[in-house]
């Protein structure tokens, strides 16, 4: 993995695990994501615009909106259960760990299955190890019957799975099609906008206006920082293969560890420093394979 390549992932996991602990934070809801997917939409339309003028050549082909409307429906799934774990009383620093965790590992498996790809044993040997830091860095979630949480462990599993399905369907839409990461990401989140509006419609009527009127400044920055995070990721992926990519991302779990426990007082300082010095070597691990 290139020095761009990895300080755009490192640059993307701070923004990544920012976002997730102002959705944390907040209380999150069905109104909130997708008031904050619809003023996504308006923020990075101009900016989308201005890309693709200066960028001479794109072509467009019917497959990229079928590539997009997927990632977009994806997606939707992505947030959705991410949203419900949370609200099932998962703490930042447990979820979120699940979620990243299980993703990119399942990434890995399908990029050498089906892509063709090879990684070095040297940075095969750091994806495990930053795999297992992160299941180190839970503990034991299975035990979360006594604070009534056990449900946010299985939505974080199944976010997981959410994440390695866009992971791998995302870099065939930049890598093989070469759609302007840009354009693809907003097109993208057009797609999700269309399907979460009747979902949010349906389950709380009015719960985008509350959110907007109580939570604007969660919905602001998780509309401005969401998108951004995940462009950096897909220019990424345009010259880096996936199965360093993906695991590469879960060093976001040390920053969203570190947050859960300074400013959620999520506690377990200790195993949470042994679990980030094993992401590190895992890391070391990918940028020398």
């Amino acid at each position: 993995m290139t020095g761009l390549a990895l300080g755009l992932v490192l640059a993307s996991a701070l923004i990544h695990a920012s976002w997730n602990f102002l959705l944390k934070k907040s209380g999150g809801g069905a109104g909130l994501i997708t008031a904050a997917s619809v003023l996504s939409l308006v923020v990075y339309a101009p900016i989308v615009a201005a890309a693709l003028w200066l960028q001479a050549g794109y072509a467009f082909e019917p497959m990229h909106l079928v590539l997009m409307a997927g990632s977009g429906l994806i997606h939707t799934a992505y947030f959705l259960l991410l949203d419900r774990a949370y609200r099932s009383g998962g703490d930042l620093s447990i979820v979120y760990p699940l979620a990243r965790a299980t993703g990119p590992l399942l990434t890995i498996v399908v990029a050498v299955l089906l892509l063709g790809e090879r990684p070095g044993p040297t940075a095969l040997a750091g994806a495990v190890l930053i795999g297992v830091s992160a299941l180190v860095l839970t503990g034991n979630p299975f035990a979360w019957h006594r604070s009534g949480a056990r449900h946010a462990v299985g939505f974080a599993l199944l976010t997981g799975c959410m994440i390695a399905t866009y992971t791998v369907w995302d870099k065939v839409g930049v890598a093989t099609f070469l759609i302007p990461p840009l354009l693809y990401d907003w097109g993208a989140n057009a797609f999700r906008v269309m399907a979460l509006l009747p979902i949010a419609r349906r389950q709380a009527p009015g719960a985008m206006a509350r959110a907007w009127s109580e939570r604007r400044a969660a919905v602001v920055a998780i509309a401005l920082l969401s998108p951004l995070g995940y462009i950096l990721v897909l220019i990424a992926m345009v010259f880096t293969p996936v199965s360093l990519v993906a695991p590469a991302r879960e060093v976001s779990i040390l920053f969203a560890a570190l947050m859960g426990a300074h400013l959620l007082r999520e506690g377990d300082l200790a195993r949470r420093v042994v679990a980030a010095v094993g992401m590190v070597l895992g890391i070391a691990g990918l940028a020398l394979g």
